[in-house]
């Protein structure tokens, strides 16, 4: 098992935000966590990485228990992050933001290059040498997750990766994650777009209200209209 969280709870402040949540992700596979807006998707995934504090459960990564361990040597073993914010260095060039993100080959991850990351996103070729904020939103999410990609990850979580992009950008990113997944890397994806995450994840989590209330394939997900309707129409 790549990943694996177990009664996982999480407070901001004396507040309890994350209740007992416990997901899996294997080996290449590609898992979506849905739910509406404000439901602890991303706080998840801050949670995970150790941002926010963890009040107990565990978390264990490639076999390691990473549960209390600093977001630094979280990363270092392989787990990257793409935040939903992008948080680019928007002085720097497209290649300079690359070559802050490179960290060394990894013996269970695929590696990346410059080249290879330039092949998956055509649109950062182009824009190599422009500055990261003289780029456009879906150009900025796309050297977001090259520039976690340079770290050599072997699984990225990535958080709502179609907010706000044009359809256009929108085929690009399903076919930028499909392609990671054939190179081998696991991927745990947050998202409010049923559509967008049946395009390319495996398995599916709901969660509401800082609680996992559904797990199941996206087939077994197809079959309970019920579900779909209770957590994810607006």
């Amino acid at each position: 098992m790549k990943l694996s969280v177990a009664n996982l709870n999480s407070h901001y402040g004396p507040a309890h935000i994350l209740f007992d949540i416990g997901l899996e992700v294997a080996d290449g596979e590609v898992v979506a966590l849905l739910g509406r807006n404000g439901a602890g998707k991303s706080t998840t995934f801050r949670a995970i990485v150790g941002l926010v504090e963890q009040r107990s459960g565990t978390i264990v990564f490639e076999g390691f228990d990473v549960s209390r361990a600093p977001t630094h040597e979280i990363v270092r073993r392989g787990l990257g992050y793409v935040p939903e914010e992008r948080r680019i260095f928007t002085e720097l060039t497209v290649e300079e933001n690359l070559e802050v993100g490179r960290q060394s080959v990894r013996p269970n991850a695929p590696q990346w290059t410059r080249e290879k990351l330039f092949a998956l996103f055509p649109n950062l070729a182009e824009l190599r040498h422009r500055p990261g904020g003289r780029m456009s939103g879906g150009e900025q999410q796309m050297l977001t997750i090259a520039r976690t990609l340079m770290g050599n990850p072997s699984l990225v979580l990535l958080d709502e990766p179609s907010e706000g992009l044009a359809p256009k950008i929108v085929e690009q990113m399903v076919a930028a994650i499909q392609t990671m997944k054939k190179e081998g890397v696991s991927i745990v994806l947050s998202e409010q777009n049923l559509h967008f995450a049946k395009l390319i994840s495996d398995r599916a989590y709901i969660i509401e209200r800082g609680r996992i209330c559904f797990s199941g394939t996206m087939a077994e997900l197809d079959a309970r209209p019920d579900i779909r309707d209770a957590h994810l129409s607006i």
